[in-house]
């Protein structure tokens, strides 16, 4: 009998995945729960298993392909003949040994708009075992044919006459590339139309295709930066009393926590508390309407080999410095080992961006919709600045911070974010030798 592989669902708000690589092949024989596929969402990275034991006999989704969860992506020939279709939709639940796990993070690819190398593995067209991925088509069934591609592609051919229909392509699952039109264009005897909007290449260039990954990095950033408004504001904080508490503190907190007492938590906690106060900038836009969020979920952006990933911290504002640190800490070394879950990175209502350890002082990220704003922590510097006290004005070096602000002014404006990101600077001055913090 013919059994459907279908793509699991993996969370309610992960609608849709690329196929990033087949780790089979048609007429590999696999066992229930080897890893069968490789797929990229807009979360994390995962290796889907096989839902049973039995032999490939045809691929629907290639490699490149955008598919809505739980969609047909192949179909096997099941050992068992009693095997049922609906159970390969929860294949990974049942999976040993990886109890509410869904998937693994792909060393080597993005989940994050910056940072990190990339393993592009969407050029690659053989199975471990050396057989060659198929497809049954070029184009799936009921795709449209110039979703297929490229931009760089579809310019190409029009600009010199090629009907893209009679290209055999040679690139992953039968894709025309930009050296399967120019083969077409030198057949025909045409040369090759410069476009004005590029500049010559030289023959030391080379075209990549990019990696699933990087492509959903890029239509997010798109969509984030084309349909919200953003504005941004940036403020000094001096935060000479927190270094000095962290620097008296750190030694003995991490003897009795086992983790470290990072500046991170302290951001998180005057945040979580600026949030409580300012719920429309934990607030999120969606179909026109401002959802007005219950929780304080705080993500916070980790730069990893894998790239930039953001696992959220639930309930940010109920749980002290202490807590916080020791909250952080295994998401931390969870997204930087590649091993974060889908539940870790969802449901976030705000986002911490330290950019600081990268030395960066002033920086306006790109807002995670349906979020409506995004903070930077910029770098530590000693400066002199000049201080007010009752016996008139000094100069002194004091260890200075600046925190940037980003937001969707669809939502706030700038006095309503002015004063929140106030709000978040006098938490952090606050701070000082003798603090709480739990």
């Amino acid at each position: 009998m013919t059994y459907l592989i279908q793509l699991p669902h993996v969370g309610e708000s992960v609608t849709e995945a690329v196929i990033g690589k087949w780790l089979v092949g048609i007429g590999d024989h696999v066992n229930k729960f080897d890893p069968m596929v490789e797929v990229v969402t807009d979360k994390v990275n995962m290796e889907f298993p096989a839902p049973e034991s039995g032999t490939i006999t045809s691929i629907s989704a290639v490699e490149g392909d955008t598919v809505p969860m739980g969609s047909d992506i192949g179909e096997m020939d099941p050992d068992d003949p009693n095997a049922v279709p609906e159970a390969s939709t929860s294949g990974m639940a049942n999976a040993p040994g990886a109890p509410g796990i869904v998937g693994e993070m792909i060393t080597g690819a993005n989940v994050g708009p910056t940072g990190g190398t990339f393993a592009d593995t969407s050029m690659e067209t053989s199975s471990p075992g050396g057989s060659s991925v198929q497809n049954t088509g070029s184009v799936g069934e009921g795709r449209n044919r110039s979703d297929y591609y490229s931009p760089v592609v579809m310019r190409l051919a029009s600009q010199n006459g090629i009907d893209l229909s009679t290209v055999t392509g040679s690139g992953s699952g039968g894709r025309v590339t930009r050296a399967d039109v120019q083969a077409a264009i030198e057949g025909s005897g045409m040369q090759v139309a410069a476009s004005p909007t590029e500049s010559p290449a030289s023959t030391d260039d080379s075209l990549v295709e990019p990696t699933p990954i990087r492509k959903i990095i890029a239509a997010n950033m798109v969509r984030s930066w084309t349909q919200i408004p953003h504005a941004w504001t940036s403020i000094e904080v001096d935060v000479t009393g927190l270094v000095r508490l962290r620097d008296s503190q750190k030694e003995y907190f991490r003897s009795r926590n086992g983790v470290s007492l990072s500046y991170v938590a302290f951001s998180l906690f005057a945040l979580a508390a600026a949030l409580r106060r300012s719920p429309l900038a934990n607030s999120a836009w969606i179909d026109g309407k401002i959802r007005m969020n219950g929780q304080v979920n705080i993500g916070v952006a980790v730069a990893s080999d894998a790239g930039l990933v953001v696992p959220v911290i639930r309930n940010a504002d109920q749980l002290s410095v202490a807590e916080l640190a020791g909250a952080a800490a295994p998401l931390i070394e969870s997204a930087r080992s590649g091993k974060l879950t889908i539940e870790q990175v969802q449901g976030g209502t705000f986002t911490l961006n330290n950019t600081g350890p990268l030395g960066s002082v002033w920086g306006g990220s790109i807002i995670s919709p349906p979020q409506v704003a995004i903070v930077n922590t910029e770098a530590i510097v000693k400066r002199p600045v000049v201080v007010e006290s009752d016996t008139g004005d000094s100069i002194a070096i004091r260890q200075m911070m600046n925190l940037s602000l980003s937001f969707d002014h669809r939502v706030l404006d700038g006095a309503e974010a002015g004063m929140f990101i106030q709000d978040v600077k006098a938490g952090l001055e606050a701070f000082g030798p003798g603090s709480d913090i739990g």
